[in-house]
């Protein structure tokens, strides 16, 4: 399993970035694709993700409850045909409490909800920097 993430960057307070994660797939399996990030001297902590069904349409999506509202995690579904699928991180209203390392997982199965733990993912990307600058 291969996870790309991109579209990490540089933005003032208030702005906004769309980060992709182009995962391959589990072929014939549903799987779940999550983003979390990891800020300085925090622990890693679960930002979004996507349940996905073997036919490649979107299952469900959910965001943790204290960044709803400004993040969206979000399912290409015109990927469902393609070998890797993509997950993309909609984040608006950006703080610089958002500045992280933000990081693809993808798992076999359902191990999408609100209270998203980073044991229930097997497979990791190496992550893309965001930064948000006062």
């Amino acid at each position: 399993v291969q996870l790309v993430e991109s579209g990490g960057g540089l933005v003032k307070t208030g702005g906004s970035l769309r980060l992709s994660c182009a995962a391959s797939k589990f072929s014939g399996d549903d799987y779940s694709v999550a983003w979390f990030r990891r800020a300085p001297g925090k622990e890693r902590e679960g930002v979004g993700c996507a349940y996905i069904g073997p036919d490649g349409w979107t299952r469900a999506q959910h965001v943790n409850d204290l960044l709803r509202g400004r993040f969206l995690a979000l399912h290409d579904e015109s990927t469902r045909d393609d070998p890797e699928t993509t997950v993309r991180l909609l984040m608006t209203n950006l703080k610089v409490e958002d500045t992280a390392v933000y990081y693809c997982a993808t798992g076999r199965g359902n191990r999408c909800s609100r209270f998203l733990r980073a044991d229930d993912y097997d497979s990791w990307g190496l992550g893309t920097q965001v930064t948000v600058s006062s």
